[in-house]
């Protein structure tokens, strides 16, 4: 069929590692994916307002000024009531602001760290498959590193937006990078699983 020459042509990114080193890197990298989405989770909370009920995730897809804008407000307003006084004071450090800038930074860290997650499972299984699954496999893994790089542009957006930045096209770029960026991971995390579980293939996509 037309498909398997490209199959067998194309290469994984993550090929050249060694067999041997292949499942203790994916477990690793795992591990630290999973360990940040815990820290992740807590810096969310102060985040997740009325016009922010996803808290980061809110923002990343807000899309427009106007819904930027109220989600900024918001977290302006959530660190007055957090202030001493209850009232806004510019003395007073932005605590929803900092939160999400110091997740936004931490960020730039997990990306390469859950990229090199799934990275790795979708090279544990196109090492495993043939045909139409390996193909997949490759293409998901290429779309592994491809999402990091969405998310590091959504991310400069994002900050833009924090200075002050809203009437703008930032939070546009965000929701754009962000909705490739998610469609991506959900595509090489539904290959991984798929292939994972999936009977190995025998040569040709019969």
């Amino acid at each position: 069929m037309a498909f398997e020459p490209l199959a067998k042509d194309m290469k994984h990114p993550l090929d050249f590692f060694p067999f041997h080193l292949r499942k203790p890197f994916f477990f690793t990298f795992l591990f630290l994916t999973l360990l940040l989405l815990v820290i992740f989770w807590i810096l969310d909370q102060p985040l997740r307002t009325e016009a922010a009920p996803r808290g980061t995730v809110s923002f990343e897809l807000a899309g427009s000024p106007l819904a930027a804008r109220e989600i900024t407000e918001s977290w302006r307003k959530l660190s007055a009531l957090l202030s001493a006084t209850g009232q806004p004071n510019p003395d007073i450090v932005n605590v929803a602001y900092v939160f999400a800038a110091f997740g936004l930074g931490l960020d730039y860290l997990f990306m390469p760290v859950y990229a090199l997650a799934l990275g790795f499972a979708t090279l544990l299984v196109a090492q495993k498959h043939t045909g139409r699954i390996h193909l997949l496999s490759v293409l998901a893994g290429y779309g592994a590193f491809a999402a990091a790089l969405f998310d590091a542009v959504e991310n400069y957006a994002l900050f833009q937006v924090l200075l002050g930045k809203v009437e703008s096209g930032y939070p546009a770029i965000a929701a754009s990078c962000a909705t490739v960026k998610f469609g991506l991971l959900f595509f090489g995390i539904l290959v991984a699983l798929i292939g994972w579980f999936f009977p190995t293939q025998p040569e040709g996509f019969s």
